[in-house]
């Protein structure tokens, strides 16, 4: 069985959201949220967050075994920018594009029966 959380308009580049959810795509929750514990960097604060909150779902469902659970994927998308002008010299702007991502991850239960 599969459970999921989702985090929209995440204020952070889907290009470095992907390198930290390389790192725990397809561990299990215990080795996942160590590992994100130990990088120091803002999307890793965010992915463990929602991890915590896809376990907190398994959990309330109450038929599935948390001690089992892995995650099986991670996909971080490109959100929309928010635009902002900063002053620039001569009376005119400079565009700033703050990017956006949206991070969605799915957890299942691994059957004592197959390898990883």
């Amino acid at each position: 069985m599969q459970v999921s959380a989702s985090l929209k308009f995440a204020r952070i580049g889907s290009l470095k959201a992907r390198l930290v959810a390389d790192v725990v795509r397809g561990k299990p929750v215990s080795e996942a949220v160590s590992r994100l514990s130990m990088i120091d960097r803002k999307p890793a604060r965010l992915i463990k967050t929602l991890l915590d909150s896809a376990v907190a779902n398994a959990e309330y469902k109450q038929s599935i075994d948390v001690a089992s659970l892995y995650v099986k994927s991670i996909n971080v998308d490109q959100g929309p920018h928010y635009k902002r002008q900063m002053p620039r010299a001569r009376g005119r702007a400079s565009l700033i594009r703050k990017k956006t991502s949206h991070i969605k991850i799915v957890l299942e239960e691994r059957h004592s029966g197959t390898k990883s």
